[in-house]
């Protein structure tokens, strides 16, 4: 591993002189767009052909165009896709037809018409170790490292890319071990305290340096001789009690032997339609504007969960078979599109997702398809996405009912794999925009593909027209795909504590101490 750390370092220390003689050569490459989010929107607009689009509901009720909340009204179409017919008519009966046909088409679909085609030819990405750490979360000790996965720009030096991760593994359990990957921001667990004998060194120092600096001070250092600017923070409570339900997931997951990292979607793609000029897809474009089947944040985020994935394969602790991957909101949709895209990931925890993610596209209830295309999400699919909510085009007119797939289908492109679908309730803050029903139907209907392919669904009939959606604190967790909705908020916290064993269990794997 030293040896992998330190290639990566020279490595990266490379292509620093490149990006750094490239300021001096600028003039060989064209300079990134700098565009509004509007006017990469109207650019798009302009390729596709579409005059105008419809404006998305209002999620203000008291607004005359609020969102729909009537399930009378909320599938104007209501047959969905057929999972299992290709496109020639052929119904598909065994894994071998899903393996080789169907699913390849779903691929396809996916990629032209909803969230964008990853580029052939991507740089590369080399992983540096920043901090590497002996630390403590809660009373379970860790390593702790931060790690800078630094892209490959020779090819286009004027954008930098560098994706931050944190991984944190138990030092007190036998590895390797299942980690779970999260989407959100990482920070290093509080660092590890210097030993008495080292802060009275660091107080000695710090004093000095003060005094060089402002005279006055030592007069205040002389009355208080015993004080001590820099102190030792609170150690670990071994005396506490085990971490619990309501324990952050964090600790859940050390307490059960498990090994976490957290990856910052920003610091691969912004999180804005201005940034596609920017980050891993402007850096492939060489700062130029996609094209209508260009990918969009949400699976560029997927493509940085999967390098990052790359990483792992390579940590001796980590078990890379057993890596899930988990988001919620913004992050529940990308965490489905990697699952669902990179057959490596072990398991999935898809919170909260809406529209684009677990949610079936043309339903119509709260979000809808005009949602994800006006200025403020439209990045996070493909261009193509846009025509499913024209009203005025080259093409005519398209809705959410026009798109050749949904998200049934993305998540049977998880299957046999573990997956799990969370949901909060409306009263705490998991609002009813985002349409806790239409995610439910889509996971009962994937559930035919888990059975084809001989793993466990719901437990219930594949008929997502008949099939009710279970009461809040009742799971349906028999099965590798996996439904409930807990009682709280806009988070997927609240299921952690009955997520864990559920995965842990279909891996077979059991804390064993060192």
């Amino acid at each position: 591993m030293q040896t992998y750390l330190t290639l990566g370092l020279l490595a990266s220390l490379s292509y620093g002189a490149a990006a750094q003689q490239a300021v001096i050569d600028s003039s060989k490459y064209p300079p990134p767009k700098t565009w509004t989010a509007q006017q990469d929107q109207a650019n798009m607009l302009q390729q596709l052909g579409i005059k105008k689009l419809r404006p998305g509901p209002s999620a203000n009720e008291a607004d005359p165009n609020h969102a729909n909340y009537d399930e009378a009204k909320a599938d104007p179409c209501p047959q969905l896709p057929d999972l299992l017919t290709t496109k020639n008519g052929r119904k598909v009966t065994t894994p071998d037809q899903w393996w080789k046909t169907r699913r390849p088409e779903l691929i396809d679909d996916f990629e032209r018409e909803v969230y964008g085609r990853v580029p052939a030819n991507l740089p590369k990405v080399t992983w540096v170790t920043k901090i590497t750490d002996n630390e403590f979360v809660g009373r379970t000790p860790v390593v702790a490292k931060q790690l800078i996965g630094r892209v490959d720009n020779r090819d286009y030096p004027l954008i930098n890319v560098n994706i931050n991760m944190v991984l944190v593994l138990p030092a007190n359990v036998k590895g390797p071990v299942p980690v779970m990957m999260m989407l959100g921001f990482p920070t290093l667990p509080a660092p590890a305290q210097p030993s008495p004998a080292d802060l009275e060194k660091l107080n000695t120092a710090f004093k000095e340096m003060m005094i060089r600096s402002n005279p006055e001070l030592k007069a205040i250092f002389d009355r208080y001789p015993a004080y001590n600017p820099i102190t030792r923070l609170p150690g670990p409570n071994f005396f506490a009690p085990p971490p619990n339900g309501d324990s952050p997931p964090t600790e859940q997951l050390l307490a059960a032997g498990w090994g976490y990292c957290t990856i910052e979607p920003n610091s691969i793609q912004a999180d804005n339609g201005s940034g596609l000029t920017r980050g891993i897809i402007g850096l492939v474009n060489k700062g130029q504007p996609r094209k209508p089947d260009d990918w969009g944040a949400l699976r560029a985020w997927a493509w940085g969960a999967s390098r990052a994935l790359d990483y792992l394969e390579t940590e001796p602790l980590v078990n890379a078979k057993q890596v899930g991957i988990e988001g919620v909101s913004r992050y529940g949709k990308a965490a489905l599109v990697a699952m669902a895209f990179d057959q490596r990931f072990g398991m999935g925890l898809i919170g909260s997702s809406g529209k684009g993610g677990a949610t079936l596209h043309r339903r119509v209830f709260g979000e809808a398809v005009e949602s994800l295309t006006n200025s403020g999400g439209y990045h996070w699919m493909a261009g193509n996405y846009l025509k499913y909510a024209a009203d005025e085009s080259t093409f005519g007119r398209k809705t959410g009912c026009d798109l050749p797939v949904d998200s049934h289908q993305l998540l049977a492109l998880c299957a046999p794999r573990p997956t799990f679908v969370s949901y909060g309730i409306p009263e705490k803050g998991d609002a009813q925009w985002l349409d806790q029903m239409g995610s439910y139907k889509a996971t009962v209907a994937a559930g035919s593909v888990y059975r084809l392919l001989g793993a466990r669904d719901l437990g219930v009939s594949n008929d997502y027209t008949t099939e009710q959606m279970p009461p809040v604190l009742t799971g349906l967790m028999d099965g590798e795909l996996a439904w409930r909705q807990h009682n709280g908020g806009h988070t997927d916290a609240p299921n952690f504590q009955h997520v864990i064993p559920w995965a842990s269990k279909l891996f077979n794997y059991t804390r064993t101490a060192k």
